[in-house]
């Protein structure tokens, strides 16, 4: 038995990373899962894993469409009766200073990151407060937590999903929804595959466990806060850095 047996999630920004990790630990929790993402490759998900694709759903998705939004809802509430979870991860990264972000970048990063966010919300807890009750998991950052002085965008954008997480929780706690946040320190993922040595040696020798963490151990708390192991926290956001942000 799964702890997500005849349960349905949603998760975005599921093509690679973090988020198809917990695209495929859901599925082996029993969950029916609808995957999403803009790339193609989502496709991809559950056909390389062993998992059979055949209970799951994998759709091209731009998070930041609200049209998009509706059609992906509407097409796993047709197809499996309901929504019990939702994961907002879909993301990119920015590495301007304050002076150096253009405001195209600014609307970029904050419309992938905290608006796709709040489209996601909009999106299911209708559904959720339907059926009564139901889990979102929305992932922020470290950043959202403190200040790195290089990354103006992508640090004002994952403290937005912070603060709108909490609001969102206080809002819907009545309604036995649940809605907690996600802050990963520096995950060995492609969104760094750009670093340099240099930049990637600091972070590391700034962690106190000595490594960078890795997507299974960010997807293994973002499924713990959606399941019923974690039935009385809501508001609250999980750290999984590795220490980075204890000093």
């Amino acid at each position: 038995m799964g702890r997500f047996d005849g349960k349905v999630v949603l998760v975005t920004g599921a093509a690679r990373g973090q988020g198809q990790v917990e695209a495929r630990l859901f599925a082996e929790e029993g969950a029916s899962v609808v995957a999403t993402d803009i790339l193609p490759i989502v496709h991809q998900v559950f056909e390389t894993s062993g998992i059979d694709s055949k209970q799951h759903l994998s759709l091209e998705h731009d998070s930041t469409n609200p049209k998009q939004w509706h059609q992906v809802v509407e097409n796993a509430v047709s197809t499996f009766g309901r929504i019990d979870v939702l994961v907002n991860n879909a993301g990119v990264t920015s590495r301007t200073g304050v002076l150096e972000t253009l405001l195209d970048e600014w609307d970029r990063v904050m419309d992938v990151n905290a608006k796709s966010v709040l489209l996601g919300m909009q999106s299911v807890l209708p559904y959720m407060k339907q059926r009564g009750g139901g889990a979102i998991v929305n992932v922020s950052s470290i950043y959202a937590l403190v200040g790195s002085g290089a990354s103006a965008a992508y640090q004002a954008s994952k403290a937005a999903v912070h603060l709108l997480t909490k609001t969102a929780a206080v809002e819907y706690a009545r309604d036995n929804i649940r809605i907690n946040s996600v802050h990963p320190g520096i995950i060995d993922t492609p969104m760094i595959a750009n670093m340099s040595t240099d930049r990637y040696n600091i972070l590391v020798s700034g962690t106190p466990m000595g490594r960078l963490g890795r997507a299974e151990e960010v997807a293994r708390g973002v499924v713990f806060l959606a399941s019923d192991d974690a039935s009385y926290i809501t508001g609250t956001e999980l750290v999984i850095d590795g220490g980075y942000t204890a000093h």
